[in-house]
C-alpha cells in the first residue's frame, strides 16, 4: 500500500481519517475524479489500479466498482436498553453504551454476547439503528431465521484506536475490564464473548482478541479492518509514533490469535485493501472472510452484516 493510497482513503472517509485536512482532501478528490475518468480511456487508470498513482479507491468510488450497497432489513427489532458509565480507564470519560436484544429475548436473559466495536469519529450509536448499520434488525432477522439467539453490546471507546494511549487512556481495557462486568451484572453470559468491529474497531477487534486470547474470545469479525504495513503511512491519530505502532500493530503478532475463529472483509476498492490482504495472508489457517468488490463504508458493511452475525453465533459454545 502506497503513502497516497492511505491517504486517500483517509482523506475520504471521516470514520478512518484525519480530522483538520479539508485543503488536503479537496485537492486529492480532485486529482482522483481526472484519474478515475482518465480509467476509462488508458495508461492513467492502469497506473492507479497498479498503485503505481495514487487513488484507487476514489476511482472504484467514481466508477460504481463497490458493488450493491446492503440494506436494513425491514423488520422489527427487539428490545434495545442503553446507559453510561465514567470510565477509569479512559481517564474518567463518560462512556455510552447500548445491547441490542433479539425478539423473544428480554434483559435480564443470560444470553452469550457480541461486543461492537465503532470506528473512528463514530460512538456506540452507529451500530444501530436504520440510519446507521442497523444490526438490532439484522440480528431479528437472523434470529428469525433460525440463528441462536445472541445479544449485541456497544460502548464509546473515542477516537483511541482500542489500545493504551501515550496518556494512559486504554479503551480496550475499558471494554475489557469494565464493560464486560456491566454486561455480566444485566445476566449476559461473559464467560467467552464474540468481538466485531469496522474500520477503526476492525483493527481494535483483533488488537483486543489477541490481548485477550481464546479463554476470553469466542470469535472475532472485522470487516474493512483499519490496518497499515508502517508507521509512517499509518493516520497520525492512530499510533503515538513508531515505538506504539510497533507494539499495537497486528503484523508480527498474528501468532496471537491462535486458537480464535477470526473472519476477516475488505473491499478491493477499500483503500486499506493491500494490507489487509497482506495481513490475511500470514495468518493460520486462513481466516473465513474474503475480498470482494466494495468501499470503506456503510453500504459495505451492511452487505457483509448477515454473514459477521451468522458466523459470530456458530461460534459460541
Amino acid at each position: 500500500m502506497t503513502r497516497g493510497d492511505a491517504d486517500v482513503e483517509i482523506a475520504g472517509d471521516e470514520r478512518s481519517g484525519e480530522r483538520g485536512a479539508v485543503s488536503r482532501r479537496t485537492l486529492i478528490g480532485v486529482g482522483a475524479g481526472v484519474l478515475g475518468l482518465a480509467a476509462l480511456t488508458g495508461a492513467a487508470g492502469l497506473a492507479v489500479e497498479n498503485r503505481l498513482l495514487p487513488g484507487r479507491a476514489s476511482m472504484h468510488r467514481l466508477l460504481g466498482l463497490n458493488g450493491p450497497a446492503g440494506t436494513v432489513p425491514s423488520v422489527a427489532p427487539g428490545t434495545l436498553i442503553s446507559g453510561s458509565f465514567t470510565s477509569k480507564a479512559r481517564l474518567g470519560a463518560t462512556c455510552g453504551w447500548a445491547i441490542s436484544y433479539p425478539p423473544g429475548s428480554s434483559p435480564g436473559d443470560k444470553l452469550p454476547v457480541l461486543i461492537a466495536l465503532h470506528g473512528y469519529s463514530d460512538d456506540h450509536t452507529n451500530a444501530f439503528g436504520t440510519a446507521h448499520l442497523g444490526l438490532d434488525r439484522f440480528l431479528a432477522q437472523a434470529v428469525k431465521s433460525g440463528t441462536r439467539p445472541f445479544a449485541i453490546a456497544s460502548v464509546d471507546g473515542g477516537d483511541t484506536y482500542w489500545h493504551r494511549r501515550a496518556s494512559g487512556e486504554d479503551a480496550g481495557a475499558m471494554v475489557a475490564e469494565e464493560f464486560v462486568p456491566l454486561l455480566a451484572g444485566h445476566g449476559l453470559d461473559t464467560t467467552r464473548f464474540a468481538l466485531y468491529g469496522w474500520s477503526m474497531g476492525g483493527y481494535g477487534a483483533l488488537h483486543l482478541a489477541s490481548q485477550l486470547g481464546p479463554e476470553r474470545i469466542s470469535s472475532v469479525a472485522a470487516v474493512s479492518p483499519a490496518l497499515w504495513h508502517t508507521a509512517g503511512e499509518a493516520a497520525h491519530i492512530a499510533f503515538d509514533g513508531a515505538d506504539d505502532f510497533a507494539a499495537n500493530t497486528p503484523f508480527g503478532h498474528e501468532a496471537a490469535l491462535a486458537g480464535i475463529p477470526v473472519r476477516i472483509d475488505c473491499g478491493t476498492g477499500d483503500g486499506f485493501y493491500p494490507a489487509v490482504r497482506d495481513y490475511v495472508s500470514g495468518l493460520t489457517p486462513r481466516p473465513a472472510g474474503g475480498f470482494t468488490s466494495g468501499g470503506h463504508d456503510s453500504g459495505y458493511w451492511r452487505r457483509l452484516a448477515p454473514a459477521d452475525l451468522a458466523f459470530t453465533a456458530a461460534h459460541f459454545a
